[in-house]
């Protein structure tokens, strides 16, 4: 086995093997997208406590029976089997296989976020600076072909005074996750803005370049709540009825995504565990939890929240997420000195203030959902960790552990700020 630290600017003369923890649907897109290269990767052993989708990676990659494990623990036991290591297990399961395969000498790419509380990040951050290990974070809006060519863009107009920019996370994706999916509850995962936003925070940093000294927020649960419920909703979509007049039907939703393609049809992969059929979403529906009323559930993340940033020189960013939109790409506008440059994840409109014109550039890229690989951000990201590993190149690792863990520090004094209706210095 061998380490980035050992090879730097020497390519190895064979692929990197890889090994992943949690074969969800994080885990199993990133090793789908290894699998391209078989020339500078091999994906090699799988830990899954889920007996159909460990089966199916297992199948998926021709891995031998000795390196497919129930959990992590046993991989782990087995000692270092590959040179580098995907962690994609749920948020608050990130820490333990971080720490050990740290220390068993594995470089590591890690799914956001880092952890769910400040405390377990600072952790990770901690034991990748006591091994040397490389951890990257997946962070896959900086590796967007959008996001090189903005960043490239930037000198246009001048410096950077402030920047709005929203996530728009789309009203039945919303519901799927964060109502009636794994990230409905703090106590159960974390809280709204760092499991869905902290992508955006730290893209925020990205593009300025500059560190956070303050910060605000407020936001709150406004919606999917009891008190909103319409009169007549059942407890579950099946039984309701007023359900064929309900935005946030799980009927629909569901059943659409066994027709279409997208971003329907990957979250009811998700809501039946891979089985596209209409008996498996019909069972989903009756007994699984995303069968259930919005109003109805034990859901308490905030379905919309405002942070306004403040960096060193003065430099301004505001931040909205909410989730009464459609699900389509970030927004942002960037206002300079010299012009302002507004994007919505594939077009660039460039203003330029001397001659009062507009350059448009098409990135070509479109699509930013998890189900879209993140408007290319994923396979960017995949290619950047692959390649920075074969050819010993860490420049092109772009997500850190250091500098997210820095990222993250500000969404959670801006979760802090939310809490307590006040500012929070960093």
């Amino acid at each position: 086995m061998i380490n980035l630290t050992d090879h730097i600017g020497k390519a190895l003369d064979r692929p990197i093997t890889l090994a992943v923890v949690g074969a969800g649907a994080r885990g199993a897109a990133y090793a789908e997208l290894a699998a391209s290269w078989p020339e500078q990767v091999r994906v090699v052993a799988v830990a899954e406590p889920r007996d159909e989708p460990r089966s199916r990676f297992a199948a998926r990659h021709g891995l031998p029976p000795e390196n497919v494990f129930p959990d992590w623990e046993r991989m782990a036991a087995r000692g270092r089997i590959a040179d580098a290591v995907i962690i994609a297990t749920l948020d608050a399961e990130h820490l333990a296989p971080a720490r050990v395969m740290a220390e068993q000498g594995y470089d590591i790419l890690l799914e956001k976020p880092i952890a769910p509380t400040e405390a377990e990040t600072a952790a990770i951050g901690d034991v990748a600076a006591r091994t040397g290990a490389m951890i990257a974070v997946c962070h896959v809006m900086r590796y967007t072909p959008y996001t090189r060519r903005l960043r490239a863009e930037l000198p246009r107009i001048g410096d950077i005074v402030t920047i709005e920019h929203l996530e728009p996370i789309g009203w039945y994706h919303f519901a799927h996750s964060f109502v009636r999916g794994n990230w409905r509850r703090a106590d159960e995962s974390t809280f709204a803005l760092l499991a869905k936003s902290c992508h955006d925070i730290d893209w925020l940093g990205h593009i300025v370049g500059r560190r956070v000294e303050r910060v605000s927020s407020f936001g709150g649960l406004r919606h999917f709540r009891a008190d909103q419920r319409p009169e007549g909703a059942g407890d579950r979509c099946l039984d309701c009825g007023i359900e064929r007049t309900c935005p946030y039907s799980a009927v629909r939703l569901y059943r659409t995504g066994l027709r279409d393609g997208g971003t329907k049809q990957y979250f009811t992969r998700v809501m039946t565990g891979g089985v596209l059929t209409e008996e498996a979403v019909t069972t989903a529906l009756a007994e699984g939890p995303y069968g259930r009323c919005v109003y109805a559930g034990d859901n308490d993340v905030v379905d919309h929240q405002v942070v306004s940033l403040e960096y060193e020189d003065g430099v301004t960013a505001s931040f909205t997420m909410t989730a009464f939109t459609p699900l389509e790409n970030r927004h942002t506008k960037i206002f300079g000195t010299k012009g302002q440059i507004t994007g919505d994840g594939r077009f660039l409109h460039i203003y330029d203030f001397l001659p009062e014109q507009t350059l448009t550039i098409d990135t070509s890229l479109d699509g930013s959902s998890a189900a879209e690989g993140h408007a290319g951000g994923d396979a960017g990201l995949m290619r950047s960790f692959v390649r920075a590993l074969h050819e010993g190149r860490p420049e092109l690792v772009l997500s850190g552990i250091q500098e997210s863990v820095e990222s993250h520090r500000v969404v959670f004094a801006a979760e802090r700020a939310r809490r307590t209706a006040g500012i929070q210095t960093l």
